[in-house]
């Protein structure tokens, strides 16, 4: 007797496998979803390749086992455990840019300098809110310092208002680490003049 026909495969084994199947397909496909919004088009056809054969797989064994209801179980509980998975593996990549907007009415010159400190670029603007003059302060960071800015802002300005948004693309700027990106023109003007002969092509 094949063991793939004892109990134990058909009520215990089979049902883990697909439980795993669909951690890692969702898992997968949360993370797909990651790179499918930065743009990145190699990684996420590659991962949605290994996401759908490893659904196909589970879907294959449920539909070859219709009247076992702990494989239909095993199918729920994974998919719900790899949303869990997923988002928990986003959180820990922290992959990505977001645009960070603080709206205070008290002196933002310290949170500014904070942010510069941090080795971002803040945008400090004079504006008027609903109550009257409020500061507005505009810096696209890196998720993984998200929570960072967050505790400096709720420390040193609890009535700040604060927005988050996600980016796709973000073209020049200043982040940690390096410096900020030179536009391609700046660029080939640049290599225009080290060439000798060449025009001056401002």
């Amino acid at each position: 007797m094949p063991f793939i026909d004892t109990a134990l495969f058909k009520w215990v084994l089979l049902p883990f496998l697909i439980f795993l199947a669909r951690i890692c397909d969702v898992s997968i496909g949360t993370i797909r979803l990651l790179f499918l919004q930065r743009g990145h088009k190699l990684w996420a056809p590659l991962l949605g390749f290994f996401e759908v054969i490893i659904w196909l797989l589970a879907i294959r064994q449920i539909m070859q086992n219709l009247n076992n209801w702990v494989c239909y179980f095993a199918y729920g509980s994974g998919f719900a455990m790899g949303n869990y998975i997923g988002i928990k593996l986003e959180e820990k990549l922290a992959y990505g840019r977001l645009v960070l907007r603080i709206i205070t009415q008290a002196p933002a010159g310290k949170l500014a300098a904070s942010l510069r400190s941090m080795g971002y670029g803040v945008t400090q603007l004079d504006a008027k809110g609903a109550t009257g003059p409020v500061n507005l302060l505009l810096a696209v960071i890196e998720r993984k310092d998200l929570v960072r800015a967050v505790d400096w802002i709720e420390a040193h300005h609890p009535g700040a208002f604060f927005s988050i948004e996600d980016t796709r693309t973000v073209h020049a700027g200043t982040f940690p680490g390096r410096k900020p990106f030179p536009s391609v023109r700046r660029s080939f003007t640049g290599l225009l003049k080290r060439i000798p002969g060449k025009p001056d092509a401002s």
